[in-house]
């Protein structure tokens, strides 16, 4: 969040960031509530003043014999405690409410961020691995099809067992999913993350900590409860990103600055309730409900997170590389930015076996795989996540920075759309034979029950 100090000194950097993130909030009124917020506390200060001064005086007033005086004083006394207590009952409505609006500002983006409306004005910053593309099949059958020809995904089990949106990875499906995982968090490790397992459930004031809530509560799966409902800090709910409990292992904590960088990697699985359109953009596996992933999460000193951020990225770009898979990085405009990033990356990998009228000039579609994101100090505000710069140093917050390092999910449409066969098999990338038993090709399984024999009811 941004500091209430910060709005106040610069409103109209807040406005521009409004309006360039096509955020609709009422600022005026958060000025408002700021400015008679800090009129009664410098009232209350004023009171307190007074009713100490009257009511060290009553004492000397009776000691000199001076009752009808000292009566007065005691009256006063009295009257001051009242107002204090009003007043400090209305600062302390006011600073609630102030808390819960400032909730609503969204991140002020770096100024090196590109402005633009929307999506259309993201900009390109590089493509990779174009120069010498591998030899496709004539047509490349969309992974949709493919999965289901070699029975490595089964979409009607998975929507039968937890409804649209869910899948089944099946033998070698299945399999090249538990792969991907394996390779991306050693990829990792030689990176010098640090491994974290996080809980699945999370609680709201770790979601409120991360910026998902209170704006982006439709999109969470609620544990025990309806997303309309009032919720409480300890309502649980299915993690969206391991970003939310990895960032939140430090909530309300001090770190010193020996700790940092501090980077974490998670994998999980995570749960959204993804909205869209149904269609080629969300057939198969690239938006689903559940998927799994592993994230990092930094944590920096503020004076290093550009150049952490950059680092950052090529981490993630490191899991592309060896999988030899073509991509791109592209640039969030403003409007595209998100609500608490400051400056944001998406890593997109090329998939052929859907033509996208956005897709590269090579035909196919980009597929988003990572975002890498730098929030400034606005998550470790909302989170209260500081360190020392030395120890008789006051407090300072940390930067905080995440990426998915990847989303496994779209690498498998990748993978078997871009290393497709022209008999219908599928290379396993080099760099992944290792953690698939030295498993050079996926052919595919057998098809098991009357379904599979075309029986008719």
């Amino acid at each position: 969040m941004l500091s209430r100090q910060f709005v106040r000194e610069n409103p109209e950097a807040v406005r521009e960031a409004l309006d360039n993130k096509g955020v609709d909030v009422d600022l005026d009124r958060i000025l408002e509530v700021d400015e008679e917020w800090r009129d009664l506390k410098a009232e209350g200060d004023d009171l307190r003043h007074e009713r100490n001064e009257v009511s060290s005086k009553i004492g000397e007033l009776k000691q000199e014999g001076k009752e009808a005086e000292a009566e007065d004083a005691i009256e006063r006394s009295s009257e001051l405690k009242e107002r204090i207590e009003a007043v400090e009952d209305r600062a302390d409505e006011l600073e609630a409410e102030l808390e819960e609006r400032l909730l609503e500002l969204p991140q002020i983006p770096h100024e090196s961020v590109p402005v633009g409306e929307d999506e259309s004005e993201n900009v390109e910053r590089r493509r990779e691995l174009f120069d010498d593309l591998r030899d496709l099949p004539e047509e490349v059958v969309p992974h949709y099809d493919l999965g289901e020809e070699l029975d490595i995904l089964d979409f009607e089990r998975g929507a039968k067992v937890s409804g649209g949106g869910f899948y089944f990875a099946k033998g070698d499906g299945a399999k090249l999913e538990h792969a991907l995982v394996q390779f991306m968090l050693d990829v990792h490790r030689e990176q010098d993350y640090v491994d974290v397992f996080p809980p699945i459930p999370v609680n709201s004031a770790s979601m409120r900590g991360t910026g998902q809530f209170p704006k982006f509560t439709e999109d969470a799966y609620r544990l025990g409860g309806s997303n309309e409902e009032a919720y409480d800090d300890d309502d649980l709910w299915l993690l969206p990103t391991a970003e939310v409990p990895v960032t939140n292992m430090y909530r309300d904590e001090i770190l010193l600055s020996e700790d940092l960088p501090l980077k974490h990697q998670a994998y999980s699985p995570n749960f959204r309730r993804e909205a869209g359109e149904h269609g080629t953009e969300t057939r198969g596996i690239v938006r689903v409900h559940q998927f799994n992933k592993v994230e990092m999460v930094n944590f920096v000193e503020p004076e290093n997170s550009y150049e952490r951020f950059e680092g950052l990225v090529n981490e993630a770009e490191e899991v592309l590389r060896r999988l030899e898979l073509p991509y791109r990085i592209l640039e969030m405009c403003t409007g595209d930015l998100g609500f608490t990033q400051a400056k944001k990356y998406d890593l997109e990998v090329w998939a052929p076996g859907d033509d996208m009228e956005e897709g590269p000039d090579v035909g196919g579609r980009w597929l988003e795989v990572s975002s890498v994101s730098n929030f400034e100090d606005f998550q470790a505000r909302r989170a209260g996540i500081q360190y020392r710069p030395e120890k008789h140093e006051s407090a300072e917050y940390v930067h905080t920075l995440n990426g998915s390092g990847l989303a496994v999910p779209r690498i498998v449409v990748a993978i078997l759309e871009y290393y497709q066969n022209e008999d219908g098999t599928v290379d396993v990338p080099e760099a992944l034979r290792p953690y698939m038993g030295g498993q050079a090709v996926i052919e595919g399984g057998e098809k098991v029950g009357e379904s599979a024999l075309g029986a008719q009811d």
